[in-house]
């Protein structure tokens, strides 16, 4: 496999933005975490969180199976060229860990890496949320997401420890070659058309158990 690495830790706490931030509307004010700062030097990881970290709607996002959410590094040129926002950060869709080296073809549900000091697991897709729109002010940049499945993923930590910029990411198992995120990602969108390959999805005992309840409680016809 080729080398992988983490090119940017990010972190940040939940804000809340006034109205003029909504799209396309003055809405009431909204809470969020996405708005991510580059970590300095080594920071912990432990089993919910990187240290200075936190979601703000925990209903939807965080927990142990949403522990780090990674992004490549190579769908930034996409994104700014489609945009136009030359200068669009690492960070800019919320992720902890802006990754080189592997995107969602190339990464698998169950797959572990040695990050740092830390022990890693991916254990889903990520699905983006209204917030990204919030954020840079483009309506269909969720849309956009999901239709070209630049989604990125997540991580579960299974053993915690220091982290930070430039550390390699190791691959040290990979149980699921089947399951790819972006095969995962698209079996989701179309669980109610494909119910059969949905069920399979949900019995990789390595998928965060949201995933596996939605999958299995498709109903065929």
């Amino acid at each position: 496999m080729k080398e992988t690495r983490i090119l940017s830790i990010q972190a940040g706490l939940p804000i809340t933005m006034n109205g003029s931030h909504v799209t396309g509307s003055a809405d009431k004010p909204w809470k969020t975490g996405i708005f991510k700062t580059p970590v300095c030097g080594s920071v912990w990881l432990g089993k919910l969180n990187l240290d200075g970290d936190a979601q703000a709607d925990l209903s939807v996002h965080g927990g142990p199976h949403k522990a780090v959410n990674a992004y490549p590094s190579g769908h930034y040129p996409y994104w700014k060229e489609t945009f136009r926002l030359p200068d669009m950060p690492y960070g800019a869709f919320g992720e902890n860990f802006t990754t080189s080296g592997l995107q969602e073809d190339e990464v698998c549900i169950g797959d572990i890496f040695q990050a740092g000091e830390a022990l890693v697991q991916v254990s889903q897709p990520r699905q983006p949320c209204w917030k990204i729109e919030q954020r840079w002010g483009i309506k269909d940049f969720g849309a956009r997401i999901k239709e070209t499945g630049r989604t990125g993923w997540y991580f579960r930590v299974l053993q915690e420890g220091y982290v930070e910029a430039g550390n390699l990411l190791v691959l040290t198992k990979r149980s699921f070659p089947q399951w790819s995120v972006a095969t995962a990602y698209l079996i989701m969108r179309n669980r109610r058309i494909d119910v059969v390959s949905a069920h399979e999805l949900a019995r990789c005992p390595a998928l965060s158990p949201r995933w596996q309840e939605n999958l299995i409680t498709v109903k065929s016809g």
